[in-house]
């Protein structure tokens, strides 16, 4: 036999194994700017995880596991005053457009075109907000118009991924898809602001035909239907999906991983469920901490992913959650409670800081020092400028006015834009549950201190956060000076930058603004149910 020709079969094989292989390097990519993931919670309380993002433990971080939040804030930094508003859409809304909810008005959770979703009051007529959202185009009644920063990062070169909520607009308007604002994929985001069910077993919320049995019932995730599959999986399976395809792409990518965990329906994450059940909780209270560390098992597959595919040096993330969790007054189901947020006063709804206060965590390998803390505060709209600054998009116009100022310089700790900046909420709404700081207010954070105004009764609160922290001590009355500076700040910038305010009924007159009331009346304090600490050694487990 040839024996050169015997070699050359033989070797044939080897051959082609090896130009399938090279086939299969990807080449180096040219664009070298960072991947950013932004991890979004819904309803996660700043107490909801095993991390504390106080100056000590609670009861509550000796409850719940998050050991990947834990993994995540040793890698980078922590925020312990990381604010938004209390409701998800203008949380959301401000994310999206850079603006403060009291300018763009989106200041309750949209749902259907045209309808409000506020509650009724005998009192006060709440103003026409825009119940429709935000778009990117013109002429939509009840819409802020306004540029995303995602169209700014796809223009720019950036991949963009959308996983999960959504809840930036009304149904049948431009902004309900994740596609119109900038976002080249869309998983499951639409105009709902909640689900039906994490169930798999259920559909999510469709019956066996395909009908959906609400409006809450999750898009697109049809394949995953009639298994154990949990919603908070399914969303990390298909997130990892798109990234192994972004990967492929040779762009820097923008995945905004916005789960719907842990936002009722407390369904049970049987995965995790077990577990507290042993520690002798309650199935509600079990449930609740089995969401929240299924929420907590997603983020630690997207670091796993990251760090398998040799993109953790250059891939920024980003945890945060869109409000408080839901603790207000009227949250019991069945009578037991599934979340608090002590020592923070109250939760979603809330102007208090148990509705606006947030667990937020940046890693940036190279730029952000590991396990450091920031004492600083920010607020939701930060993020616009901050993402794009980050994604080194230094030129960009907008249709709208950015009121978020970059927070680079507190990762790179060479500087503290907080100082001096007042930050702003705006609320003329009547959102829902009853509870501490629920209705009708506006606010202002300014230094240590925080002023809220309540539009139905001309009240002011005053609060030293730093020294009260519970907010448990009305100050309005001792420190009158105080109070009217930040009552006159408030009412400047409501007015400057159009923010909306309620009526009375009886005689059609607006709502004072804060400067132009001068109630001030000691708070007679309430005991809620997250203004309770309970010593964990008294916690049955």
């Amino acid at each position: 036999m040839n024996t050169d020709r015997w070699l050359t079969i033989a070797l044939a094989p080897l051959a082609i194994t090896q130009m399938q292989a090279q086939d299969k390097v990807q080449p180096e990519r040219t664009d070298k700017r960072p991947n950013i993931i932004l991890f979004m919670v819904d309803d996660m309380g700043w107490q909801d995880t095993s991390l504390p993002f106080w100056t000590q433990k609670t009861r509550f971080n000796e409850l719940y596991e998050t050991p990947n939040m834990e993994r995540l804030a040793r890698q980078g930094m922590m925020f312990t005053q990381a604010y938004a508003s209390s409701i998800s859409s203008p949380t959301r809304c401000s994310l999206l457009t850079g603006t403060n909810v009291a300018r763009h008005r989106v200041t309750n959770w949209t749902l259907k075109k045209g309808e409000t979703t506020d509650m009724k009051s005998d009192i006060l007529e709440l103003p026409e907000w825009n119940y429709n959202g935000i778009c990117q185009v013109k002429g939509i009644p009840n819409t802020y118009y306004a540029t995303s920063f995602v169209q700014l990062l796809k223009d720019s070169g950036y991949h963009t991924i959308h996983c999960g909520k959504a809840h930036f607009g009304a149904l049948d308007t431009p902004g309900e898809s994740p596609l119109h604002l900038g976002f080249e994929v869309n998983i499951t985001g639409h105009a709902a602001g909640g689900l039906a069910s994490y169930l798999g077993e259920q559909n999510y919320g469709h019956t066996k035909d395909g009908k959906a049995t609400s409006l809450m019932s999750i898009p697109g995730l049809e394949k995953y239907w009639g298994t154990s599959t949990f919603a908070t999986e399914a969303l990390t399976i298909e997130a990892i999906k798109a990234l192994d395809h972004a990967k492929q792409l040779q762009q820097p990518f923008y995945l905004y991983m916005s789960h719907y965990a842990v936002h009722i329906p407390i369904d049970k994450d049987m995965r995790f469920y077990d577990k507290y059940k042993k520690k002798g909780m309650p199935d509600h209270e079990a449930a609740y901490a089995a969401l929240i560390e299924g929420m907590d098992k997603s983020l630690g597959d997207l670091l796993d992913w990251v760090d398998k595919n040799g993109e953790a040096d250059n891939t920024i993330v980003l945890f945060m959650s869109d409000n408080g969790g839901f603790s207000s007054d009227s949250s019991i189901r069945d009578g037991e409670i599934h979340t608090q947020n002590a020592p923070l006063r109250s939760g979603k709804g809330s102007a208090y800081e148990g509705g606006i206060r947030e667990p937020m965590i940046v890693r940036w390998p190279g730029v952000v020092k590991p396990d450091t803390k920031c004492d600083s505060y920010l607020e939701i709209e930060d993020f616009y400028p901050t993402l794009l600054e980050m994604a080194q998009v230094k030129k960009y116009k907008t249709v709208q006015p950015i009121d978020g100022i970059s927070f680079m310089p507190l990762l790179t700790q060479s500087g503290d834009p907080s100082k001096k900046r007042n930050l702003y909420w705006n609320c003329p709404n009547i959102w829902g549950n009853k509870g501490p700081g629920i209705g009708p207010t506006c606010t202002i954070r300014s230094g240590d201190w925080k002023l809220i105004y309540f539009y139905e009764s001309g009240r002011k609160e005053l609060y030293n956060i730093p020294t009260d922290i519970g907010e448990k001590n009305d100050l309005s009355a001792t420190h009158p000076d105080i109070t009217k500076r930040l009552s006159k700040e408030l009412g400047k910038y409501l007015r400057k930058v159009d923010g909306q305010r309620p009526s009375f009924k009886a005689t059609g007159k607006p709502c004072p603004w804060p400067d132009e009331s001068t109630q001030i009346q000691p708070l007679v304090q309430q005991t809620t149910l997250s203004d309770k600490i309970i010593p964990i050694n008294t916690i049955p487990f």
